[in-house]
């Protein structure tokens, strides 16, 4: 038996944090969040209406039309719906990869989104992986985690992932874009990527998904 109504995972991009929250969901009987999916929607947003530009993001465009934006998770495969359009596969492209912590790192973005994904921790148990949900949005989680690895390693993961629905991405183009990546999501101001207190960090570089979701068992339960 469980302790907790949430299970908090953060760590870095890439480090198998939806793979493995979506099978303690499952496990458990629990809901699934991807928070990061939520923050990809936001910049799919913007990108389609033109507000990321070479300067940097339109923040009162987007200030703006955020009150417009109603992001829905939709079961049972739990789709991202914009506005009732599902997103799902045009938020994982690189360009959009390429452009999410430019978003990340707005305070009224982050303000928006955390509001949500509360109001969803207090509706129903919920496993949600991101960057800062043990450290913000639900640091009374009683199980909390971080996933690490090394940046090669994570490159690897990525650049595997993306290959099958583009042939044609190059390894250095996805290496390049998780260095910035880790650069702006530990550097910001608002909100940076951290190990919360009392989180277990794993480093899941050499071990498979079974025996990672088998540590995570292993350390709820315990």
């Amino acid at each position: 038996m469980i302790n907790s109504s949430i299970i908090a995972i953060d760590g870095f991009a890439s480090t198998g944090k939806s793979t493995l929250a979506k099978m303690l969901a499952k496990h458990y009987n629990y809901s699934y969040v991807d928070s990061g999916a939520m923050y990809r929607g936001v910049t799919y947003a913007a990108m389609q209406n033109q507000w990321i530009t070479s300067n940097g993001v339109e923040e009162a465009k987007l200030f703006e039309v955020l009150k417009s934006i109603n992001l829905n998770f939709e079961l049972p495969t739990n789709s991202l719906l914009l506005n009732e359009v599902n997103i799902s596969k045009e938020i994982r492209t690189l360009e959009v990869s390429n452009n999410v912590s430019k978003i990340a790192t707005l305070p009224v973005v982050r303000e928006f989104l955390v509001k949500q994904q509360r109001e969803m921790g207090k509706k129903k148990k919920i496993v949600m992986d991101g960057r800062d949900i043990g450290t913000v949005v639900f640091p009374n989680a009683a199980h909390k985690f971080f996933f690490t690895a090394q940046l090669e390693v994570r490159a690897k993961r990525r650049w595997e992932e993306l290959k099958v629905s583009d042939p044609t991405v190059d390894f250095d183009s996805v290496l390049e874009n998780l260095t910035q990546r880790d650069a702006m999501d530990s550097q910001r101001k608002v909100a940076p990527l951290k190990i919360a207190e009392n989180a277990i960090e794993i480093d899941v570089g050499d071990l498979s998904v079974d025996e990672v979701f088998t540590l995570l068992i292993k350390k709820i339960e315990s």
